[in-house]
């Protein structure tokens, strides 16, 4: 692979203004549609390879928002193009003003975006997932305008030598080492970064809620999504220690309906992508902090990288698996956390120490999650109007979900990205069309109109109007003009 000459032809096309064009935006986006209606069984094949994920899951969190993100821009392509006008000042009078989105050089969600927006495209998909890979390189360069829009495959090599080109946009989905490398290359140019990173996605779970539906919601977000390798997967439960038994004994019932008695035979559950992240899971199941925390799962298939869907309660602050993102089918549930602060580095001494409990009731999760990193999402199950609204107004994530998981990236209405470590920029809908758009200011005068007082030499009776024009007195004004 030749980064600088693929960049070089990208740009060739792009400088010929052929992707600016309604036109050929259509033509791409409806190729996009295609691959996705055509394609399915192919799509749902390689997901299958690289995850034995669930045919449904496929069609449900791959396909069929692909297809929708298509027809909405589809839809709204013209309206999106369109100029905004917006209002002018006394100070540029007579004038008119506009934005005009203008395109920019840059998984499928995005490409739509960018596509929309009229940019020249390089996808280089994950190579943790080669058949998903391979499938997406096969089917866009049969179906799409490969003079404009290329996949690259590969691993760090071919990432190094990409980030290596100066772009005018890069879109980022994974974990925040990555992601730091990856801002870094773009600094080198000053290119603008969205990145969708992830993090440790708390639920908080009340006590006056519907058990069955909050379980199954639960679930479904967490084991439903690619058995939890999914960003916006719950990674730990908040609640009461009063709460939990009734918490536990619904999401073991609600678990055994959905994947039987034995998961790891279920197919309806997806196994770890990789040796390397099944290594990763089973370390921080392993830790002598948590192993006598499991009580529910924790069955293991390391030929078939499978792990059942295991639940722990009270894990440790300390424990790996509080530590980092798990991105995967291990679910902590936390009623109270003993925590230990240390004032040696202070008071000169290790044994300057002790311990308190930061987390005894639901009201008390927003202090816990907010003296964390900020989550890509964070969830609460509550009837309580207050506590709701305290949620929302106090808790600063990527998005927020009230009473379900996962859901709010299927509304296209709704921006989707992070804040600080769980990323920054957003995309979805219009909001993907944005972030590949520069948004280029337009201001038209005549010649019409022209203000002397504006020009050298300076006198009283100049600046007394320009500074009832800047401020916009319209008497000063007046009194300027006539000499008062």
């Amino acid at each position: 692979m030749d980064a600088e000459a693929i960049v070089k032809e990208l740009r060739g096309t792009y400088g010929t203004g052929k992707t600016k064009s309604y036109e050929w935006r259509v033509s791409q986006l409806k190729a996009l549609f295609k691959i996705a209606e055509n394609h399915e069984k192919e799509i749902a094949d390689a997901l299958y390879s690289d995850l034995s994920k669930p045919e449904l899951e496929a069609f449900i969190h791959e396909i069929s928002m692909m297809k929708t993100a298509c027809k909405l821009a589809l839809k709204e392509l013209k309206r999106w193009m369109k100029p905004e006008k917006v209002k002018t000042s006394l100070t540029s009078f007579p004038s008119s003003a506009e934005i005009v989105p203008e395109p920019l050089v840059l998984s499928l969600d995005p490409v739509i975006g960018a596509i929309a927006a009229g940019n020249a495209v390089v996808l280089k998909p994950s190579e943790i997932a080669p058949a998903t890979s391979s499938v997406l390189a096969k089917l866009l360069g049969q179906y799409m305008d490969v003079s404009a829009i290329r996949v690259v495959e590969g691993a760090a090599p071919e990432t190094t030598a990409l980030l290596e080109q100066k772009w005018d946009k890069i879109f980022y989905t994974g974990n925040g080492k990555v992601g730091r490398i990856v801002l870094a290359a773009a600094a080198k140019h000053l290119t603008p970064v969205v990145l969708e990173l992830g993090g440790k996605s708390p639920v908080v779970v009340d006590s006056n809620i519907d058990y069955k539906i909050a379980v199954r919601r639960i679930i479904a977000g967490k084991w439903g999504c690619n058995n939890g390798q999914a960003c916006i997967s719950p990674d730990y439960i908040i609640t009461t220690k009063e709460n939990v038994p009734k918490l536990l004994d619904a999401m073991k019932q609600e678990l055994e309906k959905f994947y039987g008695k034995d998961p790891l035979k279920s197919g309806d559950l997806s196994r770890i992508v990789n040796a390397n992240h099944f290594q990763r899971l089973s370390k921080l199941l392993d830790d002598n902090k948590v192993v006598d925390k499991v009580v529910h799962g924790g069955q293991r298939d390391e030929n078939n990288l499978k792990i059942s869907p295991t639940i722990l309660l009270d894990v440790p602050e300390d424990s790996l698996i509080m530590k980092e993102e798990i991105f995967g089918p291990l679910l902590p549930i936390i009623t109270s956390v003993d925590s230990t602060i240390c004032l040696g580095e202070i008071l000169g001494s290790s044994k300057s120490c002790f311990s308190f409990v930061k987390v005894n009731k639901v009201e008390d999760s927003i202090q816990f999650i907010n003296a964390r990193e900020k989550p890509l999402a964070a969830y609460l199950f509550t009837r309580n109007k207050k506590l709701e609204e305290e949620f929302v107004m106090n808790i600063s994530a990527g998005g927020l979900l009230i009473n379900d998981t996962t859901l709010q990236v299927a509304l296209s209405t709704l921006p989707f990205g992070g804040v600080g470590e769980s990323g920054m920029g957003s995309c979805h809908g219009k909001f993907s069309f944005d972030s590949f758009s520069h948004k280029k200011a337009v201001l038209r005068r005549s010649f019409a109109g022209d203000v002397p007082a504006r020009y050298p030499p300076y006198t009283t009776g100049k600046a007394r109007f320009l500074k009832a024009l800047l401020n916009g007195d319209i008497l000063g004004l007046i009194r300027a003009l006539i000499g008062w």
